[in-house]
């Protein structure tokens, strides 16, 4: 019988070369203006040697750039370019460009299109407004889940054995007692099929959400429009109106 522990498992399978890569990636992945060499041995607490040599390897395969000073590390845009490459995602943003396109026309509004990322999302599409006032948000960008509205409607949107998985992920760290508090509020997303409210990141903005779902009614992505009112000429469409186009495109998206 197989008695071993998950950190047991875990130390089993170790690769402390791939490790000491991985942790630099992620390492700089929170710094946007890069870091020394002395910098990246100091937050990793391992020898100067081991951290140059896996920089340079780094460097070469082009997942880190040295600056032409020599002396700060960043990221390069490789992992993003790969992460596109992904063909799930790059098949929907494929489909949904066209139709994110028509709706920024028809409703003056931009939007974005959100993936999971295991416990946040990324924007992995956006589509601008035709006029010349627009919020919008970078591709790229990394959201929180808990806190955005894109993040919540792909949390009412999920399915019992990934909300487990997250859940584990989270214990200890103070999420789970936030999810089990809004639990109502993403019931009532679920049943409604959308998600209208505030903006929690910028005031005067509403977040307008629908999940692109699955067969099994998962939500495969989710498409935000921030609905700006305008003061001076008035919205094109009203917000209703825009959810009902949105909806549409969500639709069109979603399989069957």
């Amino acid at each position: 019988m197989n008695t071993a522990t998950e950190p047991e498992k875990d130390d089993r399978y170790r690769a402390p070369a791939l490790d000491k890569g991985l942790d630099i990636l992620e390492l700089l992945s929170e710094q946007p203006g890069g870091l020394t060499r002395a910098e990246i041995v100091k937050a990793m607490g391992r020898g100067p040697s081991e951290v140059y040599r896996m920089l340079e390897r780094l460097v070469a395969r082009d997942y880190v750039s040295r600056s032409p000073e020599g002396d700060r590390y960043a990221l390069t845009m490789k992992l993003f370019v790969l992460a596109h490459r992904h063909p799930p995602v790059r098949r929907l943003v494929a489909r949904a460009l066209p139709l994110m396109d028509a709706f920024a026309r028809e409703a003056g509004q931009s939007c974005h299109l959100v993936a999971m990322d295991r416990d946040a999302a990324i924007v992995v599409a956006h589509a601008s407004s035709p006029g010349n006032w627009e919020f919008g948000i970078r591709i790229g960008a990394r959201i929180e889940l808990l806190t955005t509205g894109s993040g919540l409607t792909l949390l009412a949107f999920q399915e019992p054995v990934a909300k487990s998985e997250m859940l584990a992920r989270w214990e200890g760290s103070g999420n789970t007692e936030v999810l089990a508090r809004i639990a109502p509020e993403l019931k009532s997303y679920r049943e409604a099929g959308y998600r209208i409210g505030d903006s929690r990141q910028i005031a005067g903005i509403s977040d307008i959400s629908v999940p692109v779902l699955s067969p099994e009614r998962r939500a495969l992505a989710v498409l935000t429009c921030p609905f700006i009112r305008r003061l001076d000429e008035g919205a094109k469409v009203d917000i209703n109106a825009v959810l009902g186009l949105l909806r549409g495109v969500a639709e069109r998206l979603s399989l069957s």
